[in-house]
């Protein structure tokens, strides 16, 4: 396998390790149209470590970067602000039109944002100790 591709096979073994406990957690998705998004907050502090873990083996996965944008389309925005230490943040974008940030201010916050479809916006800011994951599909 090329190092391109175990990146990507590890990302996606982190997302779902990261999905996984999102699942676990009562969450309610926000529906609009044809655009359905989750997001997840994790509510003990079990559940804060192990979204530190993911979001630490995130950012050895993207070459020790606390922050990184991925962008697959066309017409894609997207921006992360950070003040503080401790800070991670990473956005996926996959088809057109997406605009997404993410503002952290204060220490030790952590966010991971996928946008698939068209057409999503999502915008997260955070105040120090905050950790959260976020998923727009179908918009």
């Amino acid at each position: 396998m090329t190092r391109t591709t175990l990146k990507t096979v590890a990302a996606s073994l982190v997302a779902a390790a990261i999905a996984t406990t999102a699942l676990t957690a009562p969450t309610t998705p926000a529906v609009a149209g044809n655009c359905t998004s989750y997001s997840y907050v994790p509510q003990t502090p079990d559940d804060v470590e192990k979204m530190k873990l993911g979001l630490q083996i995130h950012s050895i996965l993207n070459g020790g970067a606390n922050a990184a944008v991925h962008q697959n389309g066309n017409g894609n925005a997207a921006g992360v602000a950070q003040g503080g230490a401790g800070n991670s943040a990473f956005v996926y974008q996959n088809g057109n039109n997406h605009n997404g940030t993410v503002q952290q201010n204060g220490n030790n916050n952590g966010h991971l944002m996928w946008q698939y479809g068209n057409g999503a916006s999502k915008h997260v800011n955070q105040n120090g100790g905050q950790y959260s994951a976020s998923v727009s599909i179908g918009c």
